[in-house]
């Protein structure tokens, strides 16, 4: 593929709409639980999400980017007919999922892009040993986030026993800073990603080296892009977090965004990319669980688990037929 200008244009923008459609795809992340319990209108949850979505890039360093960029697969074998692979079967799996309202990680389907179009292009021996990192936290991450979820939920339960009227307003107060923390893990996590592809694309076309920084507008139209596909809203996976794994009321969704923002931050402080969706679907499921009468619709949960462990197989073979279809068209 003879590289020009345009087509690092059309693959960056490419990986922006991937952000886009990371933002409008976990967008329940942070904001189910505050809609569930009727804290704020969908409306407002969207945008209070956006912003904190935004605002966090200020605040973080770019561990998780360098991850995605130099940790699971070898920089030096990444062409762009391996990141058109990637982006492709990334967002296809995204969309795949959105419309059965299933809350899976764009993560994972962003790294088994990367994984599968890599293997096709320079083979397994290119697979670096950060993934295995990633890997552990499949289940690492909803394992503590339910634990968090759980342990958060217990302590508030036994500190106020009895749920009161005035307690709730509290707790509804209380959800919009645990929102708000979510929102901002939400984005020091998986806007990085994104910039870490980025930072892929511009290794590949030679403009960059592996050992120089992350530019900054790679950074600035990361976290822009998934402000705005936030605000695109995923109402069907709001759905199924805040209403079908178990009943949340404001004390509840405080302690699942609570215990999840806690999981999000220590990852991004170690560079590790988890998965959002994980963190608060195991925090959710840790709060209904630790209750005097456990409400937790395992069955659903089942479904949601599934298809987890099949985003990353199922992301990796669209990636590797995408990358594969790139290199004979071109």
């Amino acid at each position: 593929m003879e590289v020009t200008i345009w087509i690092i244009v059309l693959l960056c923008a490419l990986a922006l709409i991937f952000d886009f459609t990371n933002g409008f795809h976990d967008a329940a992340n942070s904001i189910a639980t505050v809609v569930a319990t009727k804290t704020l209108t969908p409306k407002q949850a969207v945008l209070m999400a956006a912003f904190f979505n935004f605002i966090v890039m200020f605040f973080i360093t770019l561990k998780v980017a360098a991850t995605i960029g130099k940790g699971i697969v070898d920089p030096s074998v990444v062409d762009l007919h391996v990141v058109f692979g990637c982006l492709v079967g990334a967002i296809s799996w995204n969309i795949i999922t959105w419309l059965f309202g299933l809350p899976t990680s764009s993560s994972h389907a962003l790294i088994g892009g990367l994984i599968g179009a890599t293997i096709g292009s320079a083979g397994i021996d290119a697979i670096q040993p950060g993934l295995f990192t990633i890997l552990a936290f499949i289940v690492a991450a909803p394992v503590i986030g339910f634990a968090l979820g759980a342990g958060v939920n217990t302590a508030v339960r036994n500190i106020f026993p009895k749920e009161t009227q005035r307690q709730t307003k509290w707790f509804r107060k209380l959800q919009l800073v645990s929102s708000a923390m979510y929102s901002m893990g939400h984005g020091a996590n998986d806007a990085q990603k994104t910039a870490g592809i980025v930072f892929l694309i511009l290794i590949a076309a030679g403009l960059i080296t592996k050992n120089d920084p992350i530019p900054m507008w790679v950074i600035w139209a990361s976290f822009i892009a998934m402000g705005v596909g936030t605000l695109a809203g995923g109402w069907r996976i709001v759905h199924t977090l805040g209403f079908k794994l178990t009943k949340l009321n404001p004390r509840q969704g405080f302690c699942a965004e609570l215990g999840g923002s806690v999981m999000l931050f220590v990852a991004s402080t170690f560079g590790i990319p988890v998965s959002t969706t994980h963190t608060i679907t195991g925090s959710i499921l840790g709060v209904g669980a630790s209750q005097p009468k456990p409400d937790v619709k395992w069955k659903k949960a089942s479904e949601i688990v599934l298809a987890w462990f099949l985003t990353i197989p199922i992301s990796g073979t669209l990636a590797y037929a995408f990358w594969y279809m790139s290199t004979e068209l071109f």
